[in-house]
C-alpha cells in the first residue's frame, strides 16, 4: 500500500512537469499551428536562469531566492519567446517545413550554447531545506519537492483556464485561431496577439524548467529536448489548443509510464505511453478533448 502510494504521488509530479511542458506547446501548436521544435530549449533556458538565480542572486535567504528564481526563469522565458516569435517565426506562419528546420536548427544551437556555457556536467540547484524534508501521505514518505511541483502545475492550470476563457485578451485570442480576417476586420493585432500567445508558452515551459531542476536535482543541456517528445505526444492525446485536455493527458502519460516501470520492467513505460498513443489515434484521431473537423 506505502509503495503504491508513492508511485502514484510521484505519477502527478511527473505529470504537473510534463503539463508544464506540453501546456506552452500545445498553445503555440494547437492554437497558432506552429510545430516548434526548440520548445524544449526553453526548458532549459528557465532550468538555467533558475540554477544562476540560486548561485548568484545576493538574497540570503534560500525560499525568497527561489520565488525569485522561479519568477526571473518565467520572465526571461517570456521575453526569449517573444523575441523569437518576431525574429523567426512571424514569417513563416503557414509554412511547416520553414518552422521545422528554424526551431530545429534553434534547439540545436541553444544546446550547444548552454554546454559551452555551463558545460555537459548536471548543474544541481541550491535548494531551501524544506524541499528536501517529507511528509507522510498514508503511511508513505513523500518529499516536498514533488507536493512543489504539483502545486506550481495546478496554479498554470488554473491560471491559463482564466486567461483564455475569462479575459478580454484570451477571447481574441480564441477568435483569432477561428477566424483570423475577421478580428483584423475588426481593427484588432492578430500578430501581436499571436506574439503573447507564444511568449506565454515559452514562459510556461521555463517555469517547467525551473521546477523540473528540482525534480531531477539538476539541469543538463539536454533535459528540455528530452523531455519534448513526451510534451508532442501528451499534446497529441489531449487534443490540440485544448489546456484541459492536455493537463488530463498529461497524468495518464505519466501514470501509464510510471506504473508499468514499476511493475513490469523500467523502459516499458515509454513503449506503454507509444501504446496508447496509437490506441488514442485509431479510436479519436483528434485527441481526448480535440473537436471534430
Amino acid at each position: 500500500m506505502t509503495t503504491t502510494v508513492v508511485i502514484l504521488i510521484t505519477s502527478l509530479g511527473v505529470a504537473g512537469l510534463y503539463f508544464l511542458v506540453s501546456s506552452g506547446l500545445s498553445l503555440i501548436f494547437g492554437l497558432m499551428d506552429v510545430l516548434n521544435l526548440a520548445h524544449g530549449a526553453f526548458f532549459g533556458v528557465g532550468g538555467y536562469v533558475a540554477w544562476t538565480t540560486m548561485e548568484y542572486f545576493p538574497v540570503p535567504s534560500l525560499v525568497l531566492r527561489f520565488i525569485i528564481a522561479v519568477l526571473a526563469a518565467a520572465l526571461v522565458g517570456f521575453l526569449g519567446g517573444v523575441l523569437i516569435e518576431k525574429i523567426m517565426i512571424a514569417r513563416n506562419y503557414g509554412d511547416h517545413l520553414a518552422q521545422i528546420l528554424v526551431t530545429l536548427g534553434l534547439a540545436f544551437a541553444l544546446q550547444g550554447l548552454f554546454a559551452g556555457l555551463f558545460t555537459h556536467f548536471p548543474r544541481q540547484l541550491k535548494q531551501p531545506e524544506w524541499f528536501r524534508d517529507v511528509v507522510s501521505i498514508a503511511g508513505a514518505e513523500i518529499p516536498n519537492s514533488i507536493l512543489l511541483i504539483i502545486g506550481g502545475a495546478l496554479i498554470v492550470l488554473v491560471a491559463l483556464l482564466w486567461f483564455l476563457n475569462s479575459t478580454p485578451f484570451g477571447l481574441v485570442i480564441r477568435a483569432g485561431v477561428e477566424n483570423r480576417q475577421m478580428v483584423r476586420a475588426l481593427g484588432i493585432r492578430v500578430e501581436r496577439t499571436f506574439t503573447v500567445v507564444f511568449g506565454i508558452g515559452a514562459l510556461v515551459a521555463a517555469i517547467g524548467g525551473a521546477l523540473g531542476s528540482v525534480f531531477y536535482n539538476g539541469i543538463t543541456p539536454s533535459l528540455g529536448q528530452s523531455q519534448l517528445i513526451f510534451a508532442f505526444i501528451v499534446v497529441i492525446i489531449g487534443g490540440l489548443g485544448s489546456v484541459a485536455g492536455t493537463a488530463v493527458a498529461a497524468v495518464l502519460v505519466a501514470f501509464i509510464q510510471q506504473l508499468v516501470n514499476f511493475y513490469l520492467s523500467t523502459g516499458l513505460g515509454d513503449i506503454a505511453v507509444v501504446a496508447l498513443l496509437a490506441a488514442v489515434l485509431l479510436i479519436r484521431p483528434q485527441g481526448l478533448f480535440g473537436r471534430t473537423a
